[in-house]
């Protein structure tokens, strides 16, 4: 983006909603931008496309590395394609800022999918917190349903917090497991389980399909000791294989049977509500740190705090409330 020339946001808009690619990244970037007057438009963009938003099916994606996440999306996405979808694919990594993160290559593995004209990939910022990176997500997502992208698949290359983050802002959360036997199952992690909407377990193919079959029984199993996210849905456990495109099918229909029976009982839409609510006060957290980092004043004062406290000369209470009473100005 130039500092030199105003971006024209019913432009940028118009071109967006027309389906332009080129829009798309262009407002993308703009989201993704520190620069305030790039904030300010990008709040605009954002605000102005609302209404062509909210129709898209939201999935998060999570899954260990090597359980063939990559290649289980780039199949799905052309499956879905060749049905008359177009499939965003996003990334939540807040482990970019260090490492660099895998999405890119994970989207040299999307060969597919990557080169075709209705799919668009797009990895997470290159650093920042978990909440900024997840919020940037969430609005490159709405970017993604107004230039006509009807599935956004977000996925989490993160770990821990990560896997919340995608949860909070997708419709149904889907978790990949590999083929394995009980000693394995000890290892899971209870919080994904609780937060998955469907189990699938990858590569039951060949020598794995028994054991895989096996795993989806175990799986199944610990779900019945689990509280479910909804009365109304329990999460299923399938077996598919993303190399041999095996599955796939049958994996998608769930997803669409678990809209369905959301938007019955009116879970849909107050889940969305309640996102919509959790993501203005990550919005709000961000904004505040944001303003504690900018002002030179401030954060000078901010520094002295943190001496204070880190010297046992101010107790943290008190430090935060002296760092509030700074934002009231």
């Amino acid at each position: 983006m130039s500092s030199a020339k105003p971006i024209d946001i019913d432009t940028l808009a118009r071109d967006l909603r027309a389906g332009s690619r080129a829009a798309l990244a262009r407002a993308i970037t703009l989201v993704e931008s520190r620069r305030a007057d790039h904030q300010a438009a990008a709040r605009e963009l954002v605000q102005q496309l609302l209404p062509a938003t909210g129709e898209a099916f939201r999935v998060g994606i999570t899954g260990s590395p090597g359980v063939g996440k990559s290649t289980t999306i780039d199949v799905l996405g052309m499956y879905l394609i060749d049905r008359g979808h177009k499939v965003a694919v996003l990334a939540v990594d807040p482990s970019s800022a260090r490492t660099g993160g895998s999405i890119l290559g994970d989207k040299t593995r999307m060969n597919d999918l990557s080169a075709h004209p209705d799919a668009f990939i797009r990895p997470s910022p290159s650093s920042g917190t978990l909440g900024g990176v997840a919020a940037k997500t969430r609005e490159a997502m709405l970017l993604c349903e107004a230039a006509g992208f009807d599935v956004v698949l977000v996925e989490t290359v993160g770990i821990g917090q990560s896997e919340t983050a995608v949860c909070d802002m997708t419709d149904f959360f889907l978790a990949l497991m590999l083929p394995g036997g009980g000693d394995e199952l000890q290892g899971i992690k209870k919080g994904l389980i609780e937060l998955a909407d469907m189990i699938a377990i990858n590569k039951a193919d060949g020598d794995n399909l028994k054991r895989a079959n096996i795993t989806a029984g175990d799986y199944r199993g610990a779900l019945h000791i689990l509280a479910p996210r909804s009365e109304h849905w329990h999460p299923p456990v399938v077996t598919y294989s993303a190399l041999a495109k095996t599955g796939i099918a049958e994996l998608w229909e769930k997803v669409v049977a678990h809209r369905t029976a959301m938007n019955a009982s009116g879970d849909f839409a107050a889940r969305r509500r309640d996102q919509q609510v959790k993501w203005m006060w990550t919005m709000l957290e961000d904004r505040l740190k944001a303003r504690l980092r900018s002002d030179p004043v401030i954060r000078g004062k901010v520094k002295q705090a943190e001496r204070d406290v880190a010297d046992g000369k101010m107790t943290p209470a008190v430090a935060a409330e002296t760092i509030v009473d700074l934002l009231k100005d």
